[in-house]
């Protein structure tokens, strides 16, 4: 896989630059339902006891709080989004419009890393106002993190079932590309043993010729 994405080139191309418009969106979207919420105090059901809006939670942390109370914690995050997002983007610009689903993902993951980001930036600590129970209590958590949940899981059934380097290809179009991918390997390997033959056979025949000389 590493020798693929050597391969890769720059790749910018309309789906590329209309989920680039979608992120955006997404980013627009998770400020102002923090904003709104701060400024309405918004409480109320959903789903009682399972989806709940819940006005004024703050985590100073991450995911269930963690480093909520260590002092380098927000510094840490901080740091950690900005190289996570230099990767993501990266990862979008060179990837093949042929990814779809990876390039969604990313878009997703990017939108939410930088609403988040900017709500660290700005108060040290991240808004939240909807609550989910999960594992048996509430947790709290933004639309920003719906959109890393979210884009987390494409990518994971992407990479699993779906596409060309899928490691249980499920899809006609990822079945195809893995077998021409290994015929593909198989004619390189082929070649190589062949030019490796053809130069131990021109080395063997240097060395008789160099016997016999020596021996007239």
């Amino acid at each position: 896989m590493l020798e693929k994405f050597k391969k890769l080139k720059f790749n910018i191309g309309w789906k590329s630059l209309i989920l680039i418009g979608v992120c955006v969106v997404l980013i627009i979207v998770d400020l102002l339902t923090k904003i709104f919420e701060e400024k309405d105090s918004w409480n109320f059901a959903v789903i009682p006891n399972f989806i709940e809006v819940v006005s004024g939670s703050r985590n100073p942390g991450c995911a269930f709080s963690f480093l909520s109370e260590a002092s380098w914690g927000q510094p840490f995050l901080i740091a950690v989004t900005f190289i996570l997002l230099i990767l993501l983007v990266a990862i979008f610009i060179v990837l093949p419009e042929r990814f779809i689903l990876l390039k969604i993902s990313i878009s997703m993951i990017t939108a939410g890393a930088i609403g988040n980001l900017i709500d660290r930036i700005a108060f040290f600590e991240v808004r939240d106002f909807v609550e989910l129970r999960m594992f048996g209590r509430m947790v709290s958590c933004n639309f920003a993190d719906f959109w890393i949940v979210i884009g987390t899981v494409i990518a994971i059934v992407d990479m699993l079932f779906i596409n060309e380097w899928a490691l249980i290809p499920l899809t006609k179009t990822a079945k195809e590309a893995q077998v021409k991918e290994k015929e593909k390997a198989e004619t390189e390997n082929d070649t190589e043993e062949i030019e490796k033959n053809s130069e131990d056979g021109e080395a063997q025949n240097n060395a008789d010729e160099h016997k016999d000389g020596d021996n007239g």
